[in-house]
């Protein structure tokens, strides 16, 4: 397997990449709506409603948290989950201008 040659593309692209890789599965923007729904943090009901095995909403929680999108505090014998308010501005911002720099239909295709 070669190499990702992730040193040729800036440390902003990097960061980008790396946080859309961890969101780019359906339970883990499933579990990110259920936070954002909540306003809160959420403890351990996330398997009740998404339906998944609680190693398959544990191994997604991690993965969540290993990229900064979410952070988690242990409360008792559960962790709480709640978004990290850091990387979700720069997740906003970065996507936002990423979005905006299209600057409407061009007919060349």
């Amino acid at each position: 397997m070669g190499l990702t040659k992730s040193e040729i593309f800036t440390e902003e692209q990097n960061r980008l990449s790396t946080l859309l890789k961890a969101m780019a599965h359906p339970a883990r923007i499933a579990i990110l709506q259920r936070i954002l729904a909540s306003n809160t943090c959420i403890c351990g009901d996330l398997v009740e409603e998404l339906g998944l095995a609680q190693p398959t909403i544990s191994q997604h929680l991690k993965e969540l948290k290993l990229a900064g999108i979410i952070q988690g505090t242990v409360e008792g014998v559960s962790i709480c989950y709640c978004i990290n308010p850091v990387t979700w501005k720069l997740l906003k911002d970065q996507l936002g201008i990423f979005f905006e720099s299209y600057k409407g239909e061009v007919s060349c295709c």
